[in-house]
């Protein structure tokens, strides 16, 4: 009787011991899921802009072959002169007729780029500067008011202006997408062998952001070409307004897709300023002010990758969360993952500071 009873004690006290332990081990919280809770909790604050951030991509392309990455130069001298090196750097030489794509900036406070900005370029390659009508009224919705606009902006004082789809448009075919089958220009494009793509990068409150993309996709369409690259390729006549925000952002890359292989990829370029940095488009007459830095002017023959740098500086700036909050509330980064998708180009990158 004495040894049961010792057995049973002894039983009894290891039962306990067993219990002790696994109360321990469900009290105990999980490394890996607190750290992810904190890290998700805790939004780290972005590190300033500084030379070596500005040598490599931030998305993490180390794993491609260096030769496979397009060139993004960069300079951070916003000025006429810097605006001629980094045109420059590209090594760009015209064979025919010069558009030199802009924003003419809709009134009175748009944050377009000034005339004294653009104007050694512009008559260094003896360009044009060409605009379309827009879609959403405003002062620039016919070609009266439109050239009046150009004319108070200053352009006209600086290079022959020319309305593409003064005298109506024509349509080039788009291939590879899901969205667009056509790209409807102002009939004008035709008139010119080469392309500056030369654009204001900012916000945008239907986009996110605007670049090189949206100054072709919707800045060459005529109006009823605007219409079609906003609806996703639905209808090319009444409201810009489309509920499906990724298909439209998909538009966008479809629709330069159409201009790339109409003009040639060996005859278009793309530079953009990353100057007052508002949240608004430069089609919004009284923007948001800036509440974040200049950066300085990018350049490249890859449309995608150089909008991609641009977004890439903007999330490295110490400044920016108004910038990245509009960018992520349109989810604006999918006008990117779409453009890489169909070929239009690539995220990954070489960042190039010509100022060294």
């Amino acid at each position: 009787m004495k040894k049961k009873l010792y057995f049973a004690i002894i039983f009894l006290l290891a039962a306990l011991v067993f219990l002790s332990a696994c109360e321990k081990n469900i009290d105990k919280p999980d490394d890996t899921d607190n750290n992810t809770a904190a890290s998700s909790d805790d939004t780290p604050e972005s590190p300033a802009l500084t030379e070596e951030n500005l040598t490599e991509s931030q998305n993490d392309s180390s794993e491609a072959d260096d030769t496979d990455k397009p060139t993004v130069f960069f300079t951070s001298d916003i000025s006429p002169e810097g605006l001629v090196k980094i045109y420059n750097a590209l090594n760009f030489t015209p064979t025919g007729k010069v558009a030199v794509k802009i924003s003419t900036g809709e009134p009175p406070s748009s944050n377009y780029l000034r005339p004294e900005l653009i104007k050694d370029l512009v008559q260094l390659v003896n360009g044009t500067i060409v605009e379309c009508n827009t879609a959403y009224g405003g002062s620039r919705a016919s070609a009266a008011m439109h050239k009046q606009v150009a004319k108070d902006h200053g352009f006209t004082d600086i290079a022959p202006f020319d309305l593409l789809d003064e005298e109506g448009e024509t349509e080039w075919p788009v291939t590879g997408g899901t969205r667009l089958d056509r790209a409807i220009v102002g009939s004008h494009a035709e008139n010119y062998t080469d392309w500056i793509i030369l654009s204001h990068f900012k916000g945008h409150a239907m986009a996110g952001f605007g670049g090189a993309i949206k100054n072709v996709a919707i800045g060459m369409s005529s109006p009823s070409g605007k219409v079609y690259v906003h609806t996703a390729g639905t209808k090319t006549s009444g409201s810009i307004w489309y509920n499906d925000q990724d298909a439209w952002l998909e538009a966008l890359g479809e629709m330069v897709t159409g201009v790339r292989d109409h003009v040639g990829a060996e005859h278009i370029i793309y530079i953009n300023v990353m100057n007052r940095l508002s949240v608004d488009c430069d089609c919004d007459g009284n923007p948001a002010e800036p509440d974040m830095h200049d950066i300085g002017i990018l350049a490249s023959t890859d449309p995608v990758a150089l909008d991609q740098a641009c977004v890439d500086l903007v999330y490295n700036a110490p400044d920016s969360a108004s910038l990245q909050r509009r960018i992520e509330r349109q989810n604006g980064v999918h006008t990117l993952e779409h453009a890489e998708k169909i070929g239009l180009g690539s995220r990954t990158y070489i960042l190039v500071n010509i100022d060294e």
